[in-house]
């Protein structure tokens, strides 16, 4: 293969086999992947911002019978721990939220043996009803996954029903690595990766905006990563075309303190600094069709996600006032409003507040700045 030719042909946005990207990324320096990476965002948002948002990942429960064994967060039914959040503690949080900024909730919890559509259908209704104009970014293809095998109903079915009662954005939770070979020694109590697929693909019909992620640097190949990426690129191709689809694609490295596979399996982080920089753009190489992507500053820290904005992120993330599973695992970084900004325009940058749907958002007025405790 030319390397040459391959990098021109991602200039021209032709879609790469998982082959010829893996040759990329095996075979050409950083600083060649970084600028035709940046190029391509550059193509694609020339504004030359960079966005962020204000929102707080509230856990449903935290009861779970998937059993990953990268998560510290679930407990069994039954336990000590376990709980499900009540409507006077999302109404504190919501309004806290409200106080910073933010207008939406990244709601997700476990795979709950016990609740089922209608618990979502009355939570999501009640919410709405309290907080018309709250934004619900809300579960996952694993958790519709899950609803949809409890109900014994297709995933269009519990999407629609979920979305009249009030999903308004579906994240890409719970993707990992998308090979089957991964997820049964990783995630077997999880959808299949052609099961989470499909539930994309049943949003994008019915025009529900997703994201898509990918958890990598564990026990995954190389070549498993690049398959991952070109499903996901063809889902995208296949979406109809009112949809958006995947509006934003984030990829971050396995977060392994205290996790099973890292005590019983040895497995740990294998993600450098270099590669994660690397994977952002090849990433932004191998999804000509996803106009954003985010660079997971929680997972690798300020200065690596800085490197990743000249090399094809346009996405900060959210400054996630709440975020309990990833940081389980060990993930320490934290941002204030005015920190995220400040990193932004450090890195070279204009910062521009932006809603789940990627529109600019103004600076609200009056917005506290929130004291991180835990």
């Amino acid at each position: 293969m030319n390397s040459d030719l391959l990098l021109q042909r991602a200039l021209n946005f032709e879609f790469l086999s998982a082959n010829e990207g893996k040759y990329l990324f095996e075979h050409v320096s950083t600083a060649d992947l970084m600028y035709v990476g940046n190029e391509l965002r550059k193509k694609q948002k020339p504004d030359g911002k960079v966005t962020w948002i204000i929102d707080r990942n509230v856990n449903t429960t935290n009861v779970c019978i998937a059993n990953c064994k990268f998560c510290n967060f679930y407990r069994i039914p039954g336990h000590a721990e376990a709980y499900t959040t009540t409507i006077n503690q999302y109404k504190e949080k919501i309004e806290e939220t409200f106080r910073y900024g933010g207008e939406q909730l990244l709601l997700q919890g476990g795979h709950h043996p016990d609740l089922g559509l209608s618990f979502y259908v009355d939570l999501f209704s009640e919410l709405k009803a309290l907080y018309p104009e709250l934004k619900l970014h809300a579960l996952g293809p694993p958790e519709i996954a899950h609803i949809s095998k409890l109900e014994k109903l297709p995933h269009t079915d519990v999407l629609k029903a979920l979305q009249k009662a009030g999903l308004d954005s579906l994240p890409g939770a719970g993707a990992e690595i998308l090979n089957d070979r991964v997820r049964r020694m990783i995630s077997k109590g999880k959808c299949s990766g052609r099961e989470w697929l499909d539930v994309m693909r049943a949003a994008h019909q019915l025009n529900i905006t997703t994201s898509a992620t990918m958890m990598f640097g564990h026990i995954e190949t190389l070549d498993e990563r690049f398959e991952h990426l070109v499903w996901l690129r063809e889902v995208q191709r296949e979406k109809p075309a009112k949809a958006k689809g995947f509006i934003a694609f984030i990829p971050w490295p396995f977060q392994d303190e205290g996790t099973m596979l890292r005590r019983v399996k040895g497995i740990r982080n294998s993600v450098s600094g270099d590669e994660y920089i690397r994977t952002i753009a090849i990433s932004r190489i191998m999804l000509p069709n996803i106009v954003n992507i985010q660079a997971s500053w929680l997972t690798v820290g300020k200065a690596i996600a800085q490197v990743c904005l000249s090399a094809g992120a346009n996405d900060f993330g959210s400054i996630m006032i709440e975020e309990n599973v990833v940081s389980a695992a060990g993930a320490p970084h934290r941002f204030t409003s005015d920190g995220i900004q400040e990193a932004i325009r450090e890195a070279g940058f204009e910062p521009a507040l932006r809603n789940q749907q990627y529109e600019y958002r103004s600076l609200p007025e009056m917005m506290e700045q929130q004291l991180i405790t835990y």
